[in-house]
């Protein structure tokens, strides 16, 4: 299984992209938003792959982070969902977004994505509902980014390590789980906290952990 590929951009594609690993060139399928966040060509780029397998096709996948990966991982569990569909529901939410999406039963937000109607969106939010605050819970362990190394590579200048892709929503996903993991401590389910922290997140995305908490306690507090 290949977990993470690291090396050099080569060439971009439409939704893929080809990194040279000392001499040997990798074609990885990425979706939009992993894609503008590449480097330029020739630099040093490191995404976490999924390796999937049929009888006459091989193709990897690539994510910045290991909480997308966890996502498409789970989006493909879903009967109808392919590989692809995973990539366009990603692409078009990011993995904060798909799982805010999930948790809250926000069907029309699942249907952007290109390819997914309105019977197959319905099917992700009743399949993966439940399952959504566990991934959400462990977003601070996941949400880092893949670090490219730097490399000695022939006939060619030793390429710099790359930003990080997606910083900002690496650290909201750690924020996120931060919360929900407050309020579980506190005493509060996990599905009515996992639904608190992602509409207190949808209302404000550059909400610290502390914002977070204060606004999802406010949404759980017994009213009168």
């Amino acid at each position: 299984m290949i977990g993470r590929i690291s090396g050099r951009l080569d060439w971009r594609g439409p939704d893929h992209v080809l990194i040279d690993v000392r001499g040997v060139g990798y074609i990885v399928h990425v979706n939009d938003r992993t894609l503008a966040g590449m480097p330029g060509l020739g630099e040093a780029v490191s995404l976490y792959t999924e390796l999937l397998v049929r009888e006459d096709l091989l193709q990897l996948f690539g994510f910045p982070t290991m909480l997308e990966k966890e996502w498409h991982k789970l989006l493909t569990t879903v009967q109808g969902v392919g590989a692809k569909a995973a990539m366009a529901i990603l692409g078009t939410l990011g993995a904060e977004g798909a799982g805010r999406a999930i948790t809250l039963g926000d069907a029309r937000a699942v249907q952007a994505a290109p390819g997914v109607g309105p019977k197959l969106a319905q099917r992700i939010i009743l399949e993966l509902k439940a399952k959504a605050p566990g991934v959400m819970a462990a977003g601070v362990g996941l949400s880092a980014t893949a670090e490219a190394e730097d490399l000695v590579i022939e006939a060619a200048p030793a390429p710099r390590r790359p930003a990080k892709l997606d910083e900002g929503a690496a650290r909201r996903a750690a924020s996120t789980a931060d919360a929900l993991s407050a309020l579980l401590n506190l005493g509060y389910g996990q599905s009515d906290a996992a639904q608190a922290v992602a509409t207190v997140a949808g209302n404000q995305p550059e909400a610290e952990t502390a914002a977070l908490i204060r606004a999802a306690l406010k949404l759980l507090a017994p009213k009168a």
